[in-house]
């Protein structure tokens, strides 16, 4: 879960592939929302923090990005994600002597990815990327608060941000989704070992069913993810709360020839290797941070690309265009209900006009919008 936090750091720096980053224990605790859990003494909370680091320091990524418009793709083997420079320990002594533990420092530095994603001044020359999205603020205490008995659901959830970050409408496979949460070798396991396919099976129900608790809700595709073969909770979502309405739910449910409760059909995991999810809604407050984002890009971008695209008249051409006309500088002014000086500063440059001036200057001075 560090990751993320690191990234908040490394995104502050120019060139966060070679400059370090300090990070404490105060910071840290703040971030994990430590500081409320009462159970675990200073030196119990240093020593989770510590091995926390070096986990997210251990992670090892290989990346092949394929060419986008003008970046050319590139490729990292084998690279680590962040690397831990040093550990400062800071104690403090007793009356006694005694040293004790009582704060830590963490030097880091991000991997060579960052040259490629976090890279201000490459983004500018088209060469590389600058982009870090800001995570929804109710994420992480989601995360915090549920790593521990359901990692897959987290996985999932922080993949599918990201995924839906990139464009919403993928349909997903299971065995993507499978792979995602518990990883390409318990997925071999459970298409090898009837037991461990129950076993896993029973934890992605499970964990789709945290997803959509938390507003992360899949949509079956119809076709290949038929209610037969869904998690029993989604077939539950109709379910009445009015207690004699649902009386007669369950009812008819009992009579009719395939029952909720039924066990999947045979061959389940079969078919579900072949099933889809068309698509996850997010929670709204995330959809919103999410447009609000790529509102922000899309202004930055269309920023960058306007002095390309407008197709500016200059005050050369104004003056040339004036002359080939017989017009005085006064009368120009009065066929555009301007003043002789704006017309003056606009030729020789001072000034810059408007779009909509520009576009009555060149109606007055029949002028063709090339």
């Amino acid at each position: 879960m560090h990751t993320s936090d690191f990234a908040a750091y490394a995104t502050a720096l120019d060139q966060p592939w070679e400059q370090e980053f300090a990070i404490d224990e105060r910071q840290i605790e703040k971030y994990l929302g430590m500081e409320k859990r009462k159970d675990l003494s200073k030196a119990a909370k240093l020593a989770l923090m510590k091995n926390l680091v070096q986990q997210a320091c251990s992670l090892i990524i290989s990346i092949d990005w394929p060419q986008q418009g003008r970046i050319n793709g590139f490729s990292v083997t084998n690279s680590r994600l962040w690397h831990l420079i040093d550990i400062q320990h800071h104690f403090q002594e007793d009356n006694l002597g005694c040293k004790y533990l009582i704060g830590l420092t963490f030097k880091v530095k991000a991997g060579v990815w960052a040259q490629y994603f976090l890279n201000k001044q490459a983004c500018k020359e088209r060469t590389a990327f600058y982009q870090y999205g800001s995570l929804p603020k109710t994420l992480l205490t989601t995360v915090m608060s549920i790593w521990q008995q359901h990692e897959g659901a987290v996985r999932l959830m922080l993949w599918l941000l990201f995924k839906t970050k990139m464009g919403k409408e993928q349909r997903i496979t299971i065995p993507t989704l499978l792979r995602i949460a518990y990883g390409e070798e318990k997925v071999a396991l459970a298409s090898r070992q009837r037991e461990e396919r129950k076993r896993l099976l029973r934890t992605f129900e499970s964990d789709l069913e945290i997803l959509n608790h938390y507003g992360m809700k899949p949509l079956f595709d119809p076709v290949t993810y038929p209610p037969e073969i869904q998690p029993l909770w989604a077939k539950l979502i109709d379910l009445p709360e009015d207690p004699d309405e649902a009386l007669e739910f369950w009812t008819n449910d009992g009579g009719s020839e395939t029952r909720l409760t039924d066990t999947g059909p045979r061959g389940k995991w079969n078919l579900l290797m072949n099933a889809r999810i068309l698509a996850f809604e997010l929670p709204p407050e995330w959809e919103q941070q999410i447009s609000e984002s790529e509102k922000k890009q899309r202004r930055t971008a269309k920023a960058k690309r306007k002095p390309k695209a407008t197709n500016d008249l200059l005050g050369e051409q104004i003056l040339q265009a004036r002359k080939n006309l017989n017009l005085s500088q006064r009368e120009l002014a009065k066929l555009t209900g301007k003043s002789q000086s704006w017309i003056r500063d606009i030729e020789n440059g001072r000034l810059k006009a408007k779009l909509e001036d520009q576009v009555l200057l060149r109606k007055v001075l029949n002028m063709t919008s090339s």
